[in-house]
């Protein structure tokens, strides 16, 4: 876990159970993540994907699929950020409330039409 959180274990543990039990049946990849890319939690889509508990999300994967991510920009306005990529995907980055240096990070593959 980041060093610099001042979430203690229980409050963390409460929150990974609360992220999965909002967000395993999701149906992209979904990653309760710090401000600084670690991955605390993920569903099975994510994990699958390579998104473990403990790994760096942006070293995950192609490095292109990681360009032009949100995340500062969430920190900085404290607001969700969607990111359209073109007609494949979308992601998203979503503040935890109360929470200043987590966040939820997801990815929608969207169906053909």
């Amino acid at each position: 876990m980041m060093e610099s959180t001042k979430i203690n274990a229980a409050e963390l543990e409460g929150l990974i159970a609360a992220f999965h039990q909002l967000w395993d049946s999701f149906p992209g990849l979904a990653r309760l993540i710090t401000t600084r890319h670690e991955i605390l939690a993920s569903n099975d889509l994510a994990r699958k994907a390579g998104f473990v508990e403990g790994e760096i999300c942006a070293k995950v994967g192609k490095p292109e699929s990681h360009r032009n991510c949100l995340l500062g920009k969430m920190v900085q306005t404290g607001q969700a950020q969607t990111q359209w990529l073109g007609n494949e995907k979308i992601k998203g980055w979503m503040p935890v409330e109360g929470h200043p240096e987590l966040l939820i990070h997801f990815t929608l593959f969207l169906p053909e039409r």
